[in-house]
C-alpha cells in the first residue's frame, strides 16, 4: 500500500471547516477512485498544522489521479483555507496494524 500525504497549515479556527470539507467533498469522490483505501485528516488544533492522508493499494493507482488531474481538483478546494504552500509526500506503507481501529 502507498499513502498520499499533504501537509497543510490552516487557521486554528477553521480546523472543523476543512474536515467537513474534506469528508462530505472529497472522501465519497475519492472512493470512486480505482485503488482508494482509505483518508486521515490530522490535525494540531494549537497551531493549525494538519495532515491530509490517502491510502491506495498501489503507487500507481495513487499517481493515476494525479496523472487525470483528480488531486489537483481536490486540492484546489481547500486554496482558501491554506495559510501556507501545502507540501505533498508520499510513502510505502511498509506495516500497518489497524486491528484495534
Amino acid at each position: 500500500m502507498h499513502a498520499r500525504v499533504l501537509k497543510v497549515h490552516t487557521e486554528v479556527e477553521r480546523i472543523d471547516e476543512v474536515s467537513m470539507l474534506f469528508e462530505e467533498s472529497v472522501i465519497p469522490l475519492c472512493k470512486q477512485q480505482g485503488g482508494y483505501r482509505g483518508a486521515v485528516y490530522l490535525a494540531d488544533r494549537k497551531n493549525g498544522q494538519g495532515i491530509l492522508i490517502t491510502l491506495w493499494n498501489t503507487k500507481e493507482d495513487m499517481l493515476a489521479n494525479e496523472r487525470s488531474r483528480f488531486f489537483q481538483e481536490q486540492v484546489s478546494k481547500f486554496i482558501g483555507f491554506f495559510t501556507a504552500p501545502p507540501i505533498r509526500e508520499e510513502y510505502e506503507i511498509v506495516y500497518r496494524d489497524m486491528s484495534s481501529v
